[in-house]
This record gives C-alpha cells, sequence and structure tokens, in this order.
C-alpha cells in the first residue's frame, strides 16, 4: 500500500481586486497575490497520467482569478475562505491551504506584505 501524498500548488497568482475596509482600498482597487496548495485525497495521478484523478490547475487558476477580481469583500480572510471553498469543490481535494497577500496595504510601515494564511479541510 502506497503512503504518497500529492499535492498541487499554485504560487503567485496576482490578480487585481477591490477588497478591503476602506473606501479607497475598493474604489482604487489593488493587486492581491494567491498561492494555493491543494492535497490529494489520492496519489493516483502519479501512477495514471490521467487528468480526471488530479486537479486541472488551469482551470482552478481562472476561477479563484475570479473571486478576486469579483465582488468586493472587507478582508482578506473571508476571500481566503471563498478561494478555500472553490479548491475544496475539486472532487480529489482534501485539504487546502491559502494564503493571500497584499503588497501595498493600508499600513503605515515599511512591510514587504500583509498576509493571512487559511487552511481547511474538506468535509
Amino acid at each position: 500500500m502506497s503512503t504518497d501524498r500529492l499535492t498541487v500548488t499554485l504560487t503567485g497568482l496576482e490578480v487585481f481586486g477591490r477588497h478591503g475596509v476602506y473606501a479607497p482600498e475598493t474604489e482604487l482597487g489593488q493587486r492581491f497575490v494567491v498561492d494555493l496548495e491543494i492535497t490529494l485525497s489520492h496519489s493516483e495521478a502519479s501512477r495514471s497520467d490521467a487528468l480526471d484523478a488530479t486537479v486541472d490547475y488551469a482551470t482552478l487558476a481562472d476561477d479563484v482569478a475570479a473571486i478576486v477580481g469579483g465582488p468586493p469583500v472587507a478582508l482578506l480572510e473571508r476571500l481566503a475562505g471563498m478561494i478555500a471553498d472553490r479548491a475544496l469543490a475539486e472532487p480529489h481535494a482534501a485539504e487546502v491551504r491559502v494564503t493571500v497577500r497584499l503588497r501595498d496595504g493600508d499600513v503605515a510601515h515599511r512591510l514587504t506584505a500583509s498576509a493571512v494564511t487559511l487552511r481547511r479541510s474538506a468535509s
């Protein structure tokens, strides 16, 4: 019996969105960066070479971009939750880890990015 764990990763997906608590964030918008890891419930794709045994990451990237570019939400935490829900809708997804970064957040100090990371498991 195999003990393989297969993870599909999207790193550095940049999308313009209008999320935030403050009016300038939603009016002007900004670039969000998403990292996504989906742990699959099996590793069949490593042996079968079949797309239907894994995650179609091109479609997933399009869907995540549509969420980030879609209707605004106030919190990065909520945005991460919406992305996690989409990722866990994949038939073979067991767990997901989503990080949403904001490079130019409304912070009075110099920093590279503000971010939230959400880990969620399929029910």
